[in-house]
């Protein structure tokens, strides 16, 4: 490599020290035209640009005549949810492919705006960017995510691609919002929702609405749904999403809003995208139909295996590594799945994820997540039960939500860590997640369960660069906590 390209000043620091530390870099380029600079090594995107300009065409195509469509695009490392990162090595051909598959599956054009808000160090976003550049479409960079809402009115973007916890979040806020408003008008909200999942459901068979379903929904887009889809710009008109399950009544939520949101399945390994709906029929309990051209079957396990030209070359400097998920051209994706009575894709947890309790029973960490974070009290939580007695759970409460009840029946505190230490508080929280669990078999239960007044994040190592939970660090973090509820 000898040229780097880096977005502000603290990314320049770093790359100079790599610069002093390698032969092979040369220069970096700076997207930043403010930062000075005396080192000559540095340049600035204009003035790369500049330079450019004085290139001979002849030497410009002699370059392009030489890249091959198996040479190595690109380097990107997993997560790192379970274990050590590793280096997918993905080749020109991986993303050539991606993009002529999508192409068969999505209507994308030039007139489309679409807004990059999640690190392009995950592969759901850096090949959608590079999809977006391909199809002519304007890709919107956002250097902040956190001021994605803030953005997407005066962006307006008509296509972007998000994860699971965006929707989320999003749901909390509006939730949030409804409790502070009078009877009269959650039962307007309440009911053109409803409207709008029954409309939902002849949308996503392709099938004509009743006639007196398509008046409500006029009436239900004029009071309450048009409002909601201006939240997100009013323009958007599909929304791939992945990255991490999502709760089916999530999903169903803002498909009733009028929100295309089309969910799929991938990994890295695989140059993103295995299987996403079909914009005319899809099926909201699942993840999709399997892209064209791609192969998916079942291994030991029902663990998903996917076969194809989106495959990647094995991951850097670790051919054990390599082996293991590589087997007669199959990915091994560690994932457990199933096919509906359709052939559509459901990712049903990760195998490595199962924990087997004491008394011998397997259960879904996801499984029970996902059932407990529908409730708008629990914003995050993690279940442990590995070799123990029974399941227990780290909770991250909603604190605005809690704060709202502490206020409701007059509950004096200091901070929020002492608002989650109080009995009042967790009596709540115990009586919801009761309630919620009556739906599942009782070695499944949370039996124990402590409150965190602060929420996972990127920042405290608690997540990954693409929202996903670091179960491992998690768990050492919090450590005597946990060994205290047993």
């Amino acid at each position: 490599m000898q040229l780097m390209f880096v977005g502000d000043k603290e990314q320049m620091e770093k790359a100079i020290w790599v610069l002093d530390q390698t032969k092979s870099l040369s220069h970096v380029i700076v997207f930043d035209d403010d930062i000075q600079t005396q080192d000559q090594r540095i340049l600035t995107w204009t003035a790369f640009k500049k330079l450019a300009q004085k290139v001979e065409n002849d030497k410009l195509i002699k370059i392009f005549n030489e890249v091959q469509p198996d040479d190595l695009a690109t380097i990107i490392y997993t997560s790192g949810t379970t274990g050590e990162p590793k280096g997918v090595m993905l080749g020109h051909d991986n993303f050539m492919f991606a993009f002529s598959i999508h192409d068969k599956r999505l209507y994308v054009t030039e007139k489309d705006i679409s807004l990059c808000f999640l690190p392009l160090s995950h592969i759901f976003e850096r090949t959608w960017s590079f999809y977006m550049l391909s199809r002519g479409v304007v890709n919107v960079f956002l250097e902040n995510p956190r001021e994605v809402i803030d953005v997407l009115p005066i962006i307006k973007p008509t296509v972007m691609c998000v994860v699971p916890r965006f929707f989320e979040k999003t749901k909390e806020g509006i939730e949030l919002e409804y409790e502070k408003w009078p009877k009269v008008k959650q039962s307007i909200f309440d009911w053109s929702i409803a409207t709008g999942h029954k409309y939902s459901e002849y949308k996503s068979r392709s099938a004509k609405a009743p006639f007196l379903l398509q008046i409500k929904k006029s009436i239900a887009d004029k009071l309450v749904l048009k409002k909601l889809q201006g939240i997100f710009g009013g323009n958007i008109r599909m929304m791939p999403c992945s990255g991490a399950a999502i709760r089916p009544e999530l999903l169903k939520f803002f498909h009733a809003i009028g929100l295309f949101v089309n969910y799929g399945y991938g990994a890295t390994e695989t140059t993103a995208t295995v299987s996403c709906f079909k914009s005319d029929t899809y099926d909201l309990n699942s993840c999709g139909t399997i892209m064209p051209d791609v192969e998916v079957k079942l291994g030991d396990e029902d663990e998903i295996l996917i076969k194809g030209p989106t495959i990647f070359r094995g991951y850097y400097n670790k051919p054990e590594e390599t082996s293991k998920v590589l087997e007669d051209e199959w990915y091994k994706s560690g994932d457990e799945g199933q096919f509906a009575k359709d052939g559509d894709l459901i990712m049903k947890d990760r195998i490595k994820d199962l924990f087997k309790t004491s008394g011998g029973k397997y259960v879904s960490p996801q499984k029970i997540e996902l059932l407990m974070g529908q409730d708008p009290y629990i914003e995050q939580i993690i279940t442990v039960g590995d070799n123990k007695k029974y399941v227990t759970a780290l909770i991250v409460p909603t604190m605005a939500s809690i704060q709202l009840h502490a206020k409701e029946i007059g509950l004096k505190y200091t901070s929020d860590k002492h608002l989650v230490s109080t009995p009042e508080i967790k009596d709540l929280l115990q009586k919801r997640i009761d309630h919620l669990q009556s739906e599942i078999a009782s070695y499944e239960h949370i039996i124990k369960f402590e409150l965190l007044h602060e929420p996972f994040t990127i920042e405290n190592n608690g997540m990954t660069s693409t929202l996903k939970f670091r179960r491992k660090v998690i768990i050492n973090q919090y450590l005597d906590l946990i060994e205290g509820m047993y």
